[in-house]
């Protein structure tokens, strides 16, 4: 169930654009991993999938491998990176969909390898090294030694590539991200010679060319959001979130609107209400915060975003009636609304902005 009228659009003309613009920025033939966990940051998984291995990507990244068995089951035959631990179940997937698991410490390579045993299968693994994001991963050399003590004893996993992730890239202090580098840099000397080591994601790619090693990983700079104040590429975004009009009235000084009457009305003038709310994803901390965009024009939200409904000020605006389009990400005419800055106005991230349309928002596709 979804609801009619909001809905997203993906414009995969401009996601080619951006991965272009990306790679240009990188030395020539650099290879690259594009990141599409979580549906590919709701923009949807298996059509962005497939433009960026046209446009290059010699492996793509998942979150679980439930993501991967997704891609896999569409299709998709390139290599596949799983950025987590998984549990049984998970093991088995990776195993029997051909995905390249990460482990990252002594009981995660056993679980994997007796999965592996079990179904007579394969598995490729990446080992993850905590060089300072403090999240999953070896932090010491006898961690390292642990975990590759296991993999030893492990005959049907095969060890293709050791990465890092960075804590501070977007910082405008390097200090910490260049120590990252070194850790990362020492640690996976010890590892077999051959395999891909890759530590830099969209901001990092983009700021250390010392930290591109064997792979990038673009996530972010793909659908069109600046992975740090003032990045140099020409970004586009890829997402649009629409919906519509359906009812529209005049008000009178002093009216109130939505609950808790955060908004009285201090001029006569024409409201509109749109056909979605926080049910939908749309952030109810926006409420007298954001505007949307009608006729190329902006229209701030009027009181509380409520469940299945907000309010706009129109009053400014000539032609708005039932079914009338309302931009609530995207451009309008000359007028845009970013995913940056509803984030800024929200105190949270352009990630969180565009995974937020929620199961009833459709979803369709332009350009190629």
């Amino acid at each position: 169930m979804r609801n009619r009228s909001a809905y997203t659009e993906v414009d995969l003309s401009a996601l080619r654009h951006n991965i272009r613009q990306a790679r240009n920025h990188m030395a020539q033939g650099t290879p690259f991993l594009a990141v599409v966990k979580a549906d590919a940051y709701g923009h949807g998984s298996v059509p962005v999938s497939r433009v960026c291995l046209e446009e290059g990507a010699s492996m793509l990244g998942v979150a679980i491998p439930e993501e991967g068995m997704e891609l896999r089951e569409a299709g998709v035959t390139a290599p596949i990176l799983v950025l987590s631990g998984v549990d049984d179940e998970g093991a088995v997937i990776s195993a029997r969909y051909g995905l390249t698991q990460t482990v990252y410490d002594p009981r995660g390579v056993e679980r994997l390898s007796a999965i592996c045993e079990a179904e007579r299968l394969r598995c490729p693994v990446h080992v993850k090294i905590d060089s300072g994001m403090g999240r999953i991963g070896a932090r010491t050399e006898a961690e390292l030694q642990a975990i590759l003590g296991a993999l030893s004893k492990a005959p049907r996993l095969d060890i293709t590539g050791v990465y890092t992730h960075f804590a501070d890239a977007d910082s405008p202090d390097p200090a910490f991200t260049l120590r990252q580098i070194e850790r990362f840099d020492c640690l996976r000397k010890h590892l077999p010679g051959g395999i891909t080591a890759h530590a830099a994601a969209s901001a990092a790619a983009l700021r250390y060319p010392e930290a591109a090693f064997d792979m990038v990983r673009f996530g972010i700079v793909m659908y069109g959001c600046a992975p740090y104040p003032g990045c140099p590429l020409d970004l586009q975004p890829v997402l649009s979130w629409k919906t519509e009009a359906v009812y529209v009235k005049r008000f009178q000084k002093g009216d109130s609107f939505s609950y808790g009457r955060t908004f009285i009305a201090d001029r006569d003038g024409m409201a509109a209400t749109l056909s979605i709310g926080y049910g939908d994803g749309y952030p109810r901390i926006l409420s007298n915060r954001a505007d949307v965009l009608i006729h190329g024009k902006r229209c701030r939200i009027l009181g509380r975003v409520c469940m299945d409904a907000m309010m706009v000020d129109v009053t400014d605006v000539d032609g708005v009636t039932e079914g009338t389009e309302a931009v609530l990400i995207g451009r309008s005419g000359k007028e845009c609304v970013t995913a940056d800055e509803l984030a800024a106005l929200s105190d949270t991230i352009s990630y969180e902005i565009l995974l937020s349309p929620g199961a009833r928002n459709g979803r369709v596709y332009i350009g190629k």
